[in-house]
């Protein structure tokens, strides 16, 4: 019998228990009740045994490499220690040792339940294990199998504990394999893989007691490696330092987070360290960020000026249709006799027409506002149609340049175009104004003509027309000189010497500016130590939302304000240019004599007073409306919030206003004190002779240029 019992913990059936867990009927009498608890004790042990086999047998047949590995480590473990423990017992028992073969004569199945019940709440836990992973409804995934089996080893229990552990780190060897495989070689398996096509961690592949930090640094890793593989590039990963990122993988689990994330770091570190300085380096990043700057945010004023000149030529050519193509000879003819002109890198912007090709505007017409109540769009108001300018981000830029910090620099060349337009539009009015009151003056000296019924309109409708020019030339030059100057300039200023190492907070122009010049004479030597893509992106991240927060286009009722400003002024322009380029009537066409229909003389003149008037009073409420809101703003946080992040991307898909939400966050601590001083510069400004801070003397003045009582 007690070879039977043994042949039962093996896992074999036998008749003297016909079921799993019961004793043959028969037998039952003959047994004492210690005899009989001792057998089904040591049924129930066997039947748990023949369970966990019967399954594992099932699952290592499935495709999972980190199920067959699971089940290939619980059958060591079964073989080495508890089918040992089995032929062990046996052997022990035919040697007759007097722990199992009392007076040399019987053994007790006593003596034989002591030895196995050490397996009794293993072999619990591993059918409980087992039977959840039998019973699952779709197929394990590395990620909830690891935690899983971490979640179920911490346990009081040493030989649950340990059973379990080991067949945790079997399973994590295989997504550690997947591990070097993904950041040493860059290379992604074709089953079960960690990532994506993109190098994006899979979610369900990577166990939860990974931080997000160290998923980060491996995606990280991973992409940087897989990048420069798939572009092939001259320099690849040296192998001593591939051996040592492996060594450094082999003696850590995912288990241990705290070891395991020092280990990724570590990692990320040296790879960062190489690519600095061998793939991007430091003059590729100022390059691309100077472009940028040049090209995107109008910082090289001249191709700017030229490009906005070319746009308006071709919006008064002959041509049927304005294509892409015609816009790319726009950028080749605005950099002709311009430090642009030989700039290698002008060759990666690129027109876009968003809504097809366009019929030129003859005459340059006030565009239609794309804008609604939740969106403020400037892309519209170059050609009158939407216009993005595109930069082409090749490898390796593409390792921290990202899509959505491109849209960021498209959004804030179509305001900074738009202002820079406008203010160019206003000054040839002023000019046009000008040469028209300097050939009137040839004839009246220094009256304005007319006779003496409209002598005093001609006065009043003259005054109120200078007013307005002179008004709108101030604002927009006050607006273009603090984006472009205060803000811009002031940025771009900062970001060049963090990339060159030198604390901007502490650092003054005067040594920046030597700081600069040894930077260009040996880039890279003061940062490359410590500046890896992390760094560089997240300067580069905190430099945009400083411009977009500085520019104002992260508050939408301040860039609905200035949209409604830039359009105001173009109509103002529009109507100068349809009356001749003069408010004044010519004094040969009205004023002299009555015309056909009989008016009153001063007819023409009191109908272009009430035209003129009315932009007159519509700016003053949108300047004072922009006053008091930007006063307001720097009493309350520097938010940029979903809506106003939609304000500059309205004609963007769903999926990159999303990703645009994230790239904005929180103004905190001294960063928001900057930003709030960029705006308080904008405020003295604008109010620098205390026109807003005295309201109702302003309002006097106005009603005053209005009826045309102030003195010459």
């Amino acid at each position: 019998m007690i070879a039977e019992i043994l042949l039962i913990l093996a896992g074999h059936s036998s008749s003297l228990f016909p079921s799993d867990n019961s004793i043959d009927p028969a037998l039952i009498p003959l047994l004492h009740p210690g005899e009989r608890d001792c057998l089904e004790s040591l049924c129930r042990i066997a039947h748990r045994y023949r369970v966990i086999k019967s399954i594992t047998s099932s699952l290592s047949r499935e495709s999972s490499q980190y199920i067959c590995a699971l089940c290939a480590a619980l059958n060591q473990i079964l073989k080495k220690e508890y089918e040992a423990l089995v032929v062990d017992t046996e052997a022990r028992i035919l040697k007759r040792e007097a722990e199992f073969v009392a007076s040399g004569s019987f053994v007790p199945l006593s003596a034989v339940r002591a030895t196995f019940s050490e397996w009794d709440a293993p072999l619990v836990a591993l059918e409980s294990l087992m039977k959840e992973l039998e019973n699952a409804t779709e197929k394990w995934k590395a990620g909830p199998l690891i935690d899983l089996l971490i979640s179920r080893s911490r346990t009081g229990v040493h030989r649950i504990a340990s059973i379990l552990q080991r067949l945790s780190r079997s399973v994590q060897r295989v997504w550690r394999s997947q591990l070097a495989t993904f950041m040493i070689h860059g290379t992604i398996s074709p089953s079960e893989p960690i990532a994506t096509a993109d190098y994006a961690l899979i979610e369900t592949a990577t166990p939860s007691c990974i931080s997000e930090h160290t998923r980060a640094s491996i995606a990280y890793v991973g992409r940087a490696i897989g990048t420069i593989r798939a572009a092939k590039w001259h320099i690849q990963l040296p192998r001593e330092l591939a051996s040592q990122h492996s060594t450094i993988l082999e003696s850590v689990f995912p288990e241990d987070r705290h070891r395991f994330d020092r280990a990724i770091f570590a990692i990320r570190t040296n790879i960062s360290e190489w690519m600095w300085l061998n793939v991007l380096t430091q003059k590729d990043a100022e390059d691309a960020v100077d472009s940028l700057a040049n090209y995107l945010l109008l910082r090289n004023g001249e191709f700017g000026l030229s490009l906005i000149q070319e746009i308006e030529r071709l919006r008064s050519s002959s041509k049927a249709l304005i294509r892409e193509q015609d816009l790319h000879l726009v950028l080749l003819r605005a950099s002709m006799g311009t430090t642009a002109q030989h700039d290698p890198l002008l060759s990666r912007l690129r027109f876009s027409l968003p809504s097809g090709p366009v019929r030129p505007l003859l005459p340059p017409t006030l565009s239609q506002s794309t804008s609604s109540a939740e969106f403020t769009t400037f892309d519209d108001l170059l050609l009158g149609t939407p216009l993005a300018l595109n930069y082409t981000v090749t490898w390796p830029l593409d390792l921290f340049l990202h899509s959505q910090d491109l849209q960021v620099y498209g959004a804030l060349f179509s305001y900074l175009s738009a202002l820079r337009k406008t203010h160019t539009r206003i000054h040839a009015c002023w000019t046009s104004l000008s040469n028209s009151q300097r050939a009137r003056r040839r004839w009246t000296g220094l009256g304005d003509g007319g006779t003496a019924e409209d002598l005093g309109s001609r006065r009043e409708l003259l005054r109120c027309g200078w007013g307005l020019v002179r008004e709108l030339n101030w604002f927009l030059d006050s607006l273009l000189a603090y984006t472009m100057v205060d803000v811009i300039d002031v940025e771009w200023r900062r970001l060049k010497m963090l990339l060159a190492g030198t604390n901007p907070e502490v650092q003054s122009s005067a040594s920046y500016r030597s700081h600069i010049g040894t930077a260009e004479s040996a880039p890279g030597a003061s940062s490359s130590h410590h500046l890896d893509f992390t760094t560089l992106r997240t300067i580069h991240h905190d430099y945009l939302e400083r411009i977009i927060v500085g520019t104002l286009l992260s508050n939408q009722p301040l860039t609905a304000v200035i949209r409604t400003l830039l359009q105001l002024c173009d109509k103002f322009v529009v109507q100068v240019e349809r009356w001749g380029g003069d408010v004044l009537p010519e004094l040969l066409i009205e004023g002299s004599i009555n015309n056909a229909e009989n008016e009153a003389v001063g007819g023409m003149v009191r109908e272009r007073l009430a035209v003129v008037s009315e932009i007159n009073h519509t700016l003053h409420d949108l300047l004072q409306s922009f006053y008091e809101q930007l006063t307001s703003s720097t009493s309350q946080p520097f938010v940029a919030n979903a809506d106003a992040s939609k304000s500059v991307l309205v004609n963007m898909s769903t999926a990159n206003i999303s990703g645009f939400h994230s790239f904005i966050k929180r103004r905190r601590g001294k960063g928001d004190g900057e930003v709030r001083r960029h705006v308080e510069r904008l405020l003295l400004r604008l109010d620098f002779n205390g026109e807003f801070s005295r309201p109702r003397k302003r309002g006097f003045i106005y009603e005053q240029l209005a009826t045309g009582n102030v003195d010459d």
